[in-house]
């Protein structure tokens, strides 16, 4: 919970405002009816309203402790009996500090202040002040009321960054051992099957590996970091299943700089090497497109054999994971859906919001 200084800041500018309002307006209208009754000094309408202005702030500071206090503000009636009731020792302080002060300064002139009696005149002034902090009582309140509710938002929409950042850290780095298996899997397939290869494949691991680790420490990343390592990706894959996979990419310049969650690709094209490419000895050509539609950026990954059943077993763990990911990172502005292709194919599609790193 933050300070009451901090609390009354908040407050104050329009808490302020709103007083000196409502005293310029009193002295405006007290000086159009002097007008109208046939006075002739102009001083006079504003000095009175001025008095009551000053003793009325001084009276409201004095209250300032009990105006501020929070810890009513969840019982309304409580809060506001608590500042009634003293407005019958206020309303007799402020008739006698104001029509002292107004006494001594026309005294101080030489001049006489006329006013009624003195019975009616505390009867009069007890009602105004009842009606005046009583309104302004109404408003602090509102206004209390509202820094309150603002400050519960602020401290809700902070937890749920922070269990947001949580749980993206938790899952980011879920992907980190997955990856590393497979691209340990891939090695040891290529070192029983050409060592050469493998000792070519290793440099590029090398690479692929130290660029994942540095991606890995934030969710997001620009498409074109995304896609310097699923280059990488793509070319040790490539080694693995020489001349069964060939790969066309199609990258709009424009959305090179918008935000994808970090390894959200690159765990997209292990599907469909998983998927399909494994699964075949021939030739599988895989196209890899980015572009712009409508505020969102559209990203698909389509094999030309592939096929998906109603009896497969749901998403591995990669697409679970990325699955999460975009529901915590984007709510329902992004979505992966996976679909067959005419005559053949499997198209998986990623739309996300269009969101600039810069």
């Amino acid at each position: 919970m933050m300070s009451e200084q901090a609390y009354w800041s908040k407050i104050k500018t329009p808490a302020l405002a709103g007083w000196l309002l409502f005293w310029l307006l009193m002295v405006t209208v007290a000086v159009q009816d002097h007008i109208k009754g046939g006075g002739k000094h102009i001083w006079e309408p504003i000095f009175w309203e001025s008095s009551s202005a000053l003793v009325g702030t001084f009276l409201l500071l004095l209250q300032k402790r009990k105006l501020t206090d929070r810890r009513l503000l969840q019982t309304p009636a409580k809060w506001f009996w608590q500042q009634i009731r003293s407005l019958p020792l206020f309303s007799t302080l402020f008739v006698v500090l104001v029509y002292s002060l107004r006494h001594s300064v026309y005294a101080l002139l030489g001049l006489s202040y006329q006013h009624d009696g003195w019975l009616k005149v505390y009867f009069y002034e007890c009602s105004k002040i009842f009606l005046f902090f009583g309104m302004f009582y109404v408003v602090i309140f509102g206004l209390q009321a509202y820094a309150s509710l603002m400050e519960e938002k602020e401290k809700t929409e902070k937890s749920q960054a922070l269990l947001r950042e949580a749980q993206l850290h938790r899952l980011t780095q879920q992907m980190q051992p997955h990856f590393l298996f497979n691209v340990l899997n891939t090695i040891s397939s290529l070192m029983y099957s050409d060592v050469k290869l493998a000792d070519t494949a290793l440099s590029q691991i090398a690479s692929l590996l130290r660029a994942s680790m540095d991606l890995g420490q934030h969710s997001e990343t620009s498409l074109a970091d995304e896609l310097n390592l699923l280059q990488a990706y793509a070319k040790l894959m490539s080694l693995r299943f020489v001349d069964r996979v060939e790969i066309h990419w199609d990258i709009a310049d424009e959305v090179l700089a918008s935000k994808v969650p970090v390894m959200s690709l690159q765990t997209i094209l292990e599907n469909s090497f998983k998927h399909t490419v494994e699964k075949r000895s021939q030739l599988t050509k895989l196209k890899i497109s980015a572009y712009r539609e409508e505020g969102q950026v559209i990203i698909r990954i389509a094999d030309d054999v592939g096929h998906l059943h109603e009896s497969d077993q749901g998403p591995g763990l990669g697409i679970s994971n990325l699955r999460q990911r975009l529901q915590v990172l984007y709510q329902d502005k992004a979505s992966l859906q996976m679909s067959n292709l005419v005559p053949a194919g499997v198209m998986t599609e990623l739309r996300l919001p269009l969101m600039s790193g810069a």
